[in-house]
């Protein structure tokens, strides 16, 4: 049977959601697959120094915006050096898994496994790049790369900007297989306790949980709608949020869960900073609030959201977070996204792998 290696990336949660819905669309037409984490690959103290660096980036406003905008879009020499770095580790890595599995495919889902998979020496192999970025910068475009999968139209444009050349396939955005099949919003409602008319709102941001979000669930309860609000693996904003939830009744509280799909199908408002939850929410007709809170990519990838329509914005200032979302409460529901199926996404990466010669 045909092999697929897939690269994936510890930082966040929405890297390895797409590298599963990879192997679950290979497997289910006979391929066998492996999932390697490339901050692992790393080693484990560069690994940690490297989600450390970036989070204390995330922390400090204007910072990670001046790297993405000034080095990682432009391939500025800061950002080369840094991927080189990152690439004397990870070559040696991924050459000895490649020998081992000898795959005839290896999809790279983060951007700093891209340049190491493409140094590989005699590769008898083909090379995905899948970004979900609306604008992939200049590190997930590189000379090697076989085919790269994107999931807008304006995402394939940023592509060609660093190779006029490429070869670019537009999918839909996967989902978690739950989405496909969620409960209804009586029976979510009914399971989590919220009363069938009330207003719902689910609050989350990544699986860091970036924001304010336990004061800004406290005071969306306090201002009547049940809030399902959600820590991701950020243990001590999940001890602030069953803290609060202690005075605010209407706060239910949560943890890293895999009970997103029917925390989703229960709410009527997707409180979220922007990433791979705006394509959830679309799928089962939920409006959106974006928090704007991510910066470099993540400006990006909001506008684009915005543009996609039944959005929202605010900043992660509390006051601003319950006042909008009070005016989106009261705003008619879109219909759930007509391309969020199953077979609309298998059938556009069967398209790549037969475009690569290898259905």
């Amino acid at each position: 049977m045909p092999h697929a290696l897939l690269v994936s990336g510890s930082l966040g949660q929405g890297h390895d959601v797409m590298a599963q819905a990879c192997a679950d669309t290979l497997r289910a037409r006979g391929w066998t697959t492996g999932t390697v984490d490339a901050m692992a690959l790393l080693g484990q103290r560069s690994g940690a120094a490297g989600e450390a660096v970036f989070r204390r980036l995330l922390d400090l406003p204007g910072v990670y915006d001046a790297f993405h905008f000034s080095a990682l879009r432009p391939g500025a020499r800061l950002a080369l050096l840094a991927d080189a770095a990152a690439r004397t580790r990870l070559v040696p890595a991924l050459r000895e898994l490649v020998a081992a599995q000898r795959p005839q495919l290896v999809v790279s889902v983060f951007a700093t496994a891209t340049s190491a998979v493409n140094r590989l020496p005699n590769r008898d192999f083909r090379h995905f790049v899948f970004c979900t970025d609306v604008t992939p910068h200049r590190l997930w475009v590189q000379e090697g790369t076989d085919l790269f999968l994107v999931t807008s139209e304006v995402a394939a444009c940023a592509v060609r900007r660093y190779r006029p050349d490429a070869a670019v396939t537009v999918l839909p955005a996967p989902l978690r297989e739950p989405f496909y099949r969620p409960p209804g919003r009586a029976e979510a409602r009914a399971d989590l306790g919220v009363p069938a008319g009330a207003a719902c709102v689910l609050l989350m941001s990544g699986a860091w949980g970036l924001g304010p979000l336990a004061r800004t669930a406290a005071a969306l309860a306090a201002a009547g709608a049940h809030v399902l609000a959600v820590a991701g693996r950020n243990r001590e904003l999940e001890r602030r949020l069953r803290a609060a939830a202690r005075r605010e009744p209407r706060l239910h509280p949560f943890g890293h869960t895999d009970r997103i799909p029917a925390l989703m199908a229960a709410a009527d408002l997707v409180v979220t900073s922007s990433g791979d939850t705006c394509s959830e929410a679309r799928a089962l007709g939920r409006r959106l609030l974006l928090l704007d809170v991510v910066q470099g990519h993540g400006r990006d990838n909001l506008q684009h959201e915005l543009e996609l329509g039944h959005a929202d914005v605010a900043s992660a200032h509390p006051a601003e977070v319950v006042r909008n979302a009070l005016a989106a409460l009261a705003r008619p529901e879109p219909a759930p996204s007509p391309g969020a199926t199953p077979e609309r996404w298998r059938t556009g990466f069967t398209g790549a792998l037969e475009q690569a010669g290898l259905a």
